[in-house]
């Protein structure tokens, strides 16, 4: 089953708030599987303001926490339902590489598949595209604390 989520849905999941909550709909979601969620970069976005004046690109560094951030809805969404509730960590990346500069009036989709899920952690592959480009691609661990 597909499932869709608005932003008000991803914020009930996630402890992230703005300015640093960074993915903006979650396009299709199949728990266990895959998740699909889009960013929209717009120029006024804080980080735009010092990276880099009069030549603006996202950090690279967020583009992996935005990829985190919609592997968290995954894994948190493919837990059994009596660990629902349980924080999530970001503790590890590995395989990071950076494709193509990412500025504002792009989206983002991001594109995020299970690798291992257990009771404390979870692996996930990641990657980002603009129009169908890739520009970034890692693989992402999270482990999850207690209720």
């Amino acid at each position: 089953m597909e499932i869709v989520y608005d932003i008000q849905a991803i914020m009930k999941l996630l402890p992230h708030q703005y300015p640093f909550i960074l993915i903006d709909r979650v396009l299709e979601l199949v728990p266990g599987e895959k998740i699909v969620a889009l960013k929209n970069v717009t120029m006024n976005e804080p980080f735009f303001q010092g990276h880099f004046p009069g030549n603006p690109v996202m950090p690279g560094v967020l583009i992996i926490e935005a990829m985190a951030q919609a592997g968290g809805v995954l894994a948190l969404e493919s837990m059994s339902s009596e660990r629902h509730g349980r924080p999530i960590y970001f503790m590890g990346m590995d395989k990071v590489r950076f494709r193509k500069p990412v500025v504002p009036g792009d989206q983002l989709i991001f594109e995020a598949t299970l690798l291992k899920m257990r009771e404390k952690a979870a692996k996930i592959f990641g990657k980002a595209t603009v129009e169908n480009n890739l520009v970034a691609e890692a693989e992402l661990m999270a482990s999850f604390g207690v209720k």
